[in-house]
């Protein structure tokens, strides 16, 4: 027996929904402003993971100047699969925003 006690604090939030879906709104897929939220989260995602990047290691490619231009590509790349795979909610926020102030 533990003397800590393991239950969660609070529930567990919710997953992000499946790859290219609409947001719970029920918008379709190719709505121009689900398209631009999610443009927006992208364009978040992908300068959050610039950010937290500690540096090309000194050893692999060899590092030099292509490597350094070459690195926002990745993290674009990256901050598109994210986005595709549910994202962080951000792009759902957004969403909801965009449509507020359409009506």
């Amino acid at each position: 027996m533990t003397p800590f006690d393991l239950s969660p604090i609070a529930a567990p939030l919710p997953r992000p929904g499946p790859a290219g879906a609409a947001p719970r709104g029920g918008a379709a897929p190719d709505d121009p402003a689900w398209q631009a939220a999610k443009a927006l989260e992208t364009g978040f995602l992908s300068e959050l993971l610039r950010l937290s990047d500690p540096g090309a290691p000194e050893t692999g490619f060899g590092g030099g100047a292509g490597e350094e231009q070459f690195r926002s590509f990745l993290f674009q790349a990256q901050a598109e699969r994210m986005v595709e795979a549910g994202g962080i909610g951000l792009a759902e926020r957004l969403y909801a925003g965009l449509s507020k102030a359409a009506r």
